[in-house]
């Protein structure tokens, strides 16, 4: 595999950081839900977010 640009690393560790912040608010956001659907759909899609980032961070090592 080739190496990374630095231009390239600071992009992914952005994206990665934004991919953290994104589950943060999502899991912020099922705890105050009221509707069970939604609750589910917004951990649902913070684990997503969560799994992503642990994906991506593979990129860096």
């Amino acid at each position: 595999m080739q190496s990374l640009t630095q231009t390239e690393v600071e992009n992914l560790r952005r994206i990665i950081g934004e991919h953290g912040m994104i589950a943060n608010k999502l899991e912020a956001y099922a705890q105050t839900a009221i509707d069970p659907e939604l609750k589910t759909m917004l951990q649902r899609d913070a684990q997503a977010a969560k799994t992503a980032q642990q994906q991506l961070l593979t990129f860096l090592q």
